[in-house]
């Protein structure tokens, strides 16, 4: 037998017409051929096989021989994958199918869970796997092609990116409610630098905006750190009475409506930040990407935490 990729589409396609129609001459005009093409199809695909597939029956009718209804068998297979594969490409092609790459930075972890789940609602066929890190390792990410859409905050400069803002982002500083700070009102800069403040590792947008407020306050002064991974170890270490902390008010919703932790009352709190929902613009986003864009984007941070 000859190469598989000798047998063709059209050989296949003349030998159904034929086993359906009963004769050359019908299957011909089923598939708008010639009766001399199709016979030729037929003879093409027979040597191909090195075996007869038709034979003139009874009152001259073209029957399949048993490798015939082999091979039509299996053109039946291939055509059943074809429509799958057409129908696979289409859904991909208008965005009803495909893989999705969120990144999220750690703060969004306690939203991202829930808009994930609402998204795989909304789009069953779209496949959203979510990638969360602190900022620098969701900007590496978003860097390296390893995310298509991240939500963050502010933009970094580099890669060139599209961003939009989705919704409020407000920063407060949290401490415990018997803490000699909770309930004041209008507490001072010296105050809190008397305070240990407990900060986020390097790399983390939370860290860097407390960096620039305590410069603000400070005005150069030293104050003592601590410096913690994730927001719930920080949670936990201010909650232990360790410190008080600058933090996404986002991420502290449940603690503050259970009484477990309170907000401070500091001139210039909250810090007002945005989150954004960004994309590189050297990269065309695939259609799925574009359709879970438009639908976070179209949300308008109706998924984040109110406190």
């Amino acid at each position: 037998m000859k190469r598989p990729e000798a047998i063709t589409f059209k050989q296949l396609r003349a030998l159904s017409a034929v086993a359906q129609q009963g004769s050359i001459t019908r299957a011909a005009e089923a598939i708008h051929l010639t009766p001399p093409a199709v016979h030729t199809q037929l003879r093409q695909l027979s040597s191909h096989l090195q075996a007869e597939i038709l034979r003139r029956g009874d009152a001259g009718r073209m029957e399949l021989t048993e490798e015939g209804h082999l091979v039509l068998e299996a053109a039946g297979r291939i055509e059943a994958e074809l429509d799958i594969c057409l129908k696979s490409v289409a859904a991909l092609r208008d965005g009803h199918a495909g893989l999705v790459r969120l990144g999220v930075i750690s703060t969004g972890k306690y939203f991202a869970p829930a808009l994930v789940a609402h998204l795989k609602r909304e789009f069953p066929g779209i496949k959203v796997e979510l990638n969360v890190g602190n900022r620098g390792q969701t900007i590496a990410a978003l860097d390296n092609r390893q995310i298509q859409l991240a939500i963050m905050g502010r933009p970094p400069r580099s890669p060139a990116n599209s961003a939009e803002v989705i919704g409020p982002h407000p920063h407060v500083f949290i401490a415990h409610p018997d803490h000699r700070l909770a309930g004041l009102r209008n507490i001072e800069s010296g105050d809190i630098l008397k305070e240990t403040i407990i900060e986020r590792e390097i790399g983390s947008g939370t860290r860097i905006l407390l960096t620039r407020f305590m410069d603000r306050i400070g005005e150069g002064s030293s104050f003592d750190t601590m410096s913690m991974s994730s927001n719930e170890t920080i949670k936990q270490a201010v909650i232990a009475g360790l410190g008080i902390a600058l933090i996404s008010q986002h991420t502290v919703v449940e603690e503050l409506h259970s009484g477990r932790l309170v907000t401070l009352d500091i001139p210039g709190l909250p810090i007002e930040r945005a989150w954004y929902l960004l994309h590189r613009t050297d990269t065309e986003l695939s259609a799925a990407a574009k359709k879970v864009k438009a639908h976070i984007a179209g949300m308008k941070g109706s998924f984040l935490p109110q406190l």
